[in-house]
């Protein structure tokens, strides 16, 4: 009889990374969809800062499980953390402003240019070495964000360019975190980052007068911080099970849990272009990672 094939460690790794990974995103779609379902009953930031003491409950218990609260932190990863935090909080802003009033699909869309804009911030200002094949798919790639955004057309809204100007803050806090040690557990900085959104929030939220929290809306609250807790975990547990190049391509798969939610919980579906554009987005940003690895197999031969 023929004996079944044995799978190698590595391979059972990157399994298990991308599966996390489309928990990670699916937990962080999801999280998104309740915060838009619950801003429907409750003045937006008051929404994200109630959110927000949920998931510093979740992930500061989880933080004082693993020891993060007892380690002695350098000077340095401390200003990173604090640069990484406030780029969350630059980036929260614009982001549910305009997932609150557009198509949740494009929100979604245009959001999967962050491994191009990484590609290119890394290049600009981390000296990482990009070549000619990988700067043609990044700008190939902007076409694709032009077809989503549609400036001057019939589709263009403003508050895509409030999504960009989130990606834009992204892309400076995920250059920031490649930077911090990584023996500081991912936990403890997404605690860190809930605290500071969860303030910002907190601020934001008395420029408007507070609504009553009705039952349906509380549970909208405790699920949105739930998942979002879930979302940081998984991310953690990707990273450390699979290899960065075969588990990061499955965050991609948020762009088809946020065509499905769109879809079937607020009735909204994405025009032809939306469609194209998307597609070249992530056509791109595909072949952009498959370039980094073979340049990083190149440059382990030699």
């Amino acid at each position: 009889m023929p004996q079944p094939l044995a799978t190698s460690p590595r391979a059972a790794g990157n399994l298990r990374g991308a599966a996390y990974m489309l928990l990670v995103t699916a937990s962080f779609t999801v999280g998104d969809a309740l915060i838009r379902s619950a801003a429907e009953q409750m003045p937006l930031f008051q929404v994200v800062f109630l959110r927000g003491l949920v998931a510093m409950a979740l992930l500061g218990g989880m933080a004082w499980r693993s020891g993060a609260f007892a380690l002695r932190i350098a000077p340095r990863d401390r200003r990173l953390i604090g640069l990484r935090s406030g780029a969350e909080i630059c980036a929260m802003i614009p982001f549910f402003i305009a997932l609150a009033n557009m198509p949740f699909a494009n929100v979604s869309a245009l959001l999967q240019a962050l491994p191009l804009t990484l590609t290119l911030a890394g290049a600009l200002f981390l000296g990482e070495p990009v070549g000619w094949r990988r700067l043609a798919a990044i700008g190939v790639g902007l076409v694709g964000v032009l077809c989503i955004v549609q400036p001057g057309g019939a589709g263009f809204s403003a508050y895509a360019l409030l999504v960009l100007l989130a990606v834009g803050f992204v892309t400076f806090r995920d250059l920031s975190t490649r930077r911090i040690d990584p023996g500081i557990p991912a936990v403890f900085l997404g605690f860190v980052m809930a605290v500071f959104v969860t303030v910002a929030a907190g601020g934001l939220s008395l420029l408007t007068p507070w609504a009553p929290v009705t039952g349906a809306g509380g549970l909208l609250l405790v699920g949105a911080g739930v998942f979002i807790a879930s979302g940081y975990t998984f991310a953690a547990l990707a990273m450390r099970h699979g290899e960065i190049g075969f588990v990061t391509p499955f965050r991609y798969m948020a762009l088809i849990w946020a065509v499905l939610i769109g879809f079937f919980v607020f009735g909204e579906w994405p025009d032809p272009l939306t469609w194209i554009g998307a597609g070249i987005v992530v056509a791109t940003g595909l072949y952009t990672l498959y370039r980094e690895q073979v340049v990083r197999r190149r440059r382990r031969a030699r």
